[in-house]
């Protein structure tokens, strides 16, 4: 038991360090140059050059956006502004611009029969909410249909659809202003989407093209709708107007710029019959000389933007640059492990190989067991050390 253990303590106690074996093989030598060559092109090319390891990198931006639309647009012989087919009006990142509409007009609070409920007594009519509260009550429609009555705004919308008219076929002229300021909080970089040379000449005249105007801030619908490769013309959808920030900041400041990308964010729809495109119902009150409300209610289908700002900014950093530089250094090791397995397990003269490679040191010359490793080459202290004139490195040749 005490051997045993014994043999424990000296095996835990015990040291391995590297030996420099020399081994002359055109074989070995090209397959170590090759992977090497391949682990520095990757590091230079792709990590240092490409990603730019070398930098510390913002992801958290910061970005206002505010937008403006204009235009005009005819509806029943009647001219509308922004006011009225541009919702909501405050100018925010998201904004809808109406492309058609359904309205049913003269609505006030009271009874009335519910269009799509058709019933042939009381009992028909005590469950669910459709269009407005159900009173219970199974009430004639015309002369051959009865319907279930409800508490709401009446009358709705009758069997016969009310006209469902589009807004202006001037809406892909309409235009829509954007502009976007961002900051870099690590770095306190701001930045807006007007560059430095832009003047207001330029701004009352262009119109965004991916061409020759590719900064500036207006953009007309149409352009929007077909850069999206969508047509929305009936039923409406949503865009993304993307606006990317992609900043190196250690070239000048005129060197970031936004980029402009567009895109529909409701690709489900084409792909289904339930609920087609993008709408919503609002209402505009009125009051008669009674005092009664009433109420005109539209149905909108339009187009809703959703303007979205992302990007990223790095900068020169000498921590990251250190890191990067020390995994280079450190994989560039990866040829010698493969090297080795290939040397120890599948060329000639392998066996020379591991004895020139593995040796152990004993400090009791009477100790013959190998516990570090067993090889073919063992050195003792009363036993002649091999030498080279090359401090100690064994060179095997493999040349003819």
């Amino acid at each position: 038991y005490l051997p045993r253990m014994w043999s424990c303590i000296t095996d835990f106690f015990t040291y391995e360090t590297t030996k420099s074996v020399v081994v002359k093989s055109w074989t070995i030598g090209i397959i170590n140059r090759i992977v090497q060559l391949i682990i520095i092109t990757y590091f230079i090319g792709w990590v240092f050059i490409y990603e730019k390891a070398y930098q510390i990198r913002d992801t958290a931006i910061e970005s206002s956006v505010m937008t403006k639309v204009k235009g005009f647009g005819i509806y029943n012989d009647k001219v509308m502004d922004v006011a009225d087919y541009v919702t909501p009006t405050q100018g925010a990142s998201v904004f809808c611009v109406i492309t058609k509409m359904i309205t049913t007009e003269n609505q006030v609070q009271g009874y009335c029969p519910e269009v799509s409920w058709e019933c042939s007594q009381n009992p028909c009519c005590r469950y669910s909410l459709v269009l407005g509260i159900l009173t219970g009550n199974c009430v004639p429609f015309n002369s051959t249909v009865n319907m279930c009555e409800i508490k709401g705004w009446c009358p709705w919308c009758s069997l016969t659809p009310p006209s469902f008219t589009s807004v202006s076929p001037r809406l892909e002229n309409f235009t829509i202003f954007i502009k976007n300021s961002i900051r870099f909080p690590i770095f306190n970089y701001t930045k807006g989407n007007f560059p430095s040379t832009i003047t207001d000449d330029y701004i009352k005249k262009c119109n965004f093209d991916t061409v020759s105007n590719t900064y500036c801030p207006i953009f007309r619908v149409g352009d929007v709708v077909r850069y999206a490769e969508q047509n929305f013309s009936k039923l409406g959808g949503v865009i993304g107007i993307k606006i990317g920030w992609i900043c190196d900041l250690d070239k000048s400041d005129d060197q970031c710029n936004p980029s402009y990308s567009f895109t529909r964010l409701d690709a489900m729809s084409q792909r289904t019959a339930v609920s087609p495109g993008y709408n919503f119902r609002f209402a505009k009150y009125y009051k008669m000389e009674n005092g009664t409300d009433y109420r005109t209610l539209v149905k909108a289908y339009a187009i809703r933007f959703d303007v979205l700002v992302n990007g990223n900014a790095g900068k020169f950093n000498m921590i990251p640059t250190l890191i990067n530089m020390v995994a280079a250094f450190t994989s560039v090791g990866v040829g010698t492990v493969l090297c080795d397995i290939i040397l120890l397990n599948f060329l000639k003269g392998g066996e020379q190989y591991k004895a020139k490679k593995f040796e152990e040191v004993s400090d009791n010359p009477l100790d013959s067991q190998s516990r570090l490793y067993r090889s073919q080459l063992s050195l003792r202290h009363n036993e002649t050390i091999m030498k080279s004139s090359d401090s100690g490195a064994f060179s095997i040749e493999h040349y003819s």
